[in-house]
């Protein structure tokens, strides 16, 4: 029931807030700049309002430590599930993963505010957001190292060592991982309602494979990310009555990555995540095709949401339809865990 308890006291959160946040976002004159080479029809999304991100946010760590709070009172009491933590370091670490995804949404409001107060779609230059986003990341990784992380679990492969041996690669693509990952969440946010629908699907994989590793806090923040982004797509949804901004999708990017590395299985990303991951491959493909042949595109536009709504896709089509893919990445990848 905690976990529920979870979902639902953020749910209300965020909803509610959005009675509150959104008319004073709007009073600060916090609103969109669309880009003039974004699909036309976009100019109509000018002005709404942006880190609309702070209400799920909000409601996430309000409910997160309320859950907490009702475990302890709770206690074993018979329960051997209400366990949270099995150790001083697994807690650090538990923590460290929240507090990574916190600064990631620093780096993005810092990002909005300078949008809304420049006016410009611009934000933070990409060398300093790509400084501020390396820093956090080898900061959240030697956490890890410090704390005693040494496995990681591989699917059919099974615990694998990752201090010694051709192991001590984890590190090196683990930052990538989470790095790439992060910016991939970001990138998905594009259409109405598109990044919070799809994380919704992925925090419920998290939720579910959590239990199957006994992982007790996370299925707690699983859950609460759940409720929260639903209360956030009553806002968000097409026409959006707010934009989470940066300052929430890297947020979600955060967490999505600290959940990964919650159940100790951050490969597993590649399978739910796998929306995220073609968010950012589109990018990619589109950039380097276009450099090499000088100007030719394989997507009308990327990121690939962007090139369907150009083939004349609704962004609730659009919505629909990833989320979709998403559910069944997931899926598969309960599977191979399971």
């Amino acid at each position: 029931m905690i976990p529920s308890i979870a979902a639902l006291v953020a749910f209300i959160i965020t909803f509610l807030l959005g009675y509150k946040l959104i008319p004073y976002l709007k009073k600060l004159h916090f609103g969109q700049t669309i880009l003039e080479i974004g699909p036309k029809w976009h100019k109509d999304k000018q002005g709404t309002p942006i880190m609309g991100g702070i209400m799920f946010i909000i409601g996430t760590l309000i409910s997160v430590i309320l859950a907490f709070i009702i475990a302890s009172l709770i206690g074993t009491n018979g329960v051997e599930y209400v366990s949270v933590f099995h150790s001083a370091n697994e807690t650090i670490r538990f923590f460290a993963g929240i507090v990574m995804a916190l600064f990631m949404s620093a780096i993005g409001f810092m990002d909005d505010y300078i949008k809304a107060v420049k006016k410009q779609n611009l934000g933070l230059k990409a060398r300093q957001k790509t400084v501020l986003q390396a820093l956090v990341t080898v900061c959240y990784l030697l956490t890890l190292y410090l704390t005693g992380l040494q496995t990681t679990y591989i699917p059919f492969v099974g615990l694998v060592n990752i201090v010694s041996g051709c192991g001590i690669v984890f590190w090196p693509i683990a930052f990538v991982f989470i790095y790439g990952f992060t910016n991939a969440v970001n990138l998905t946010d594009g259409v109405d309602g598109l990044a919070s629908s799809v994380t919704v699907v992925v925090s419920l994989f998290f939720m579910i494979a959590s239990s199957l590793f006994f992982k007790f806090e996370a299925t707690i923040v699983s859950a609460a990310l759940c409720g929260a982004l639903i209360g956030f797509l009553v806002w968000n949804l097409h026409p959006a009555k707010v934009f989470m901004g940066d300052t929430g999708s890297m947020f979600l990017g955060g967490m999505v990555v600290a959940m990964s590395f919650f159940i100790n299985c951050p490969i597993i990303l590649i399978l739910a995540g796998i929306l995220y991951l073609a968010e950012a491959l589109s990018v990619v493909i589109q950039v380097t095709y276009f450099k090499l042949t000088h100007g030719k595109r394989i997507f009308k536009m990327s990121p690939i949401h962007h090139h369907f709504e150009l083939c004349g896709w609704k962004e609730n089509k659009i919505v629909a339809v990833f989320s979709l893919v998403t559910l069944i990445g997931c899926t598969v990848a309960y599977f191979i865990i399971r």
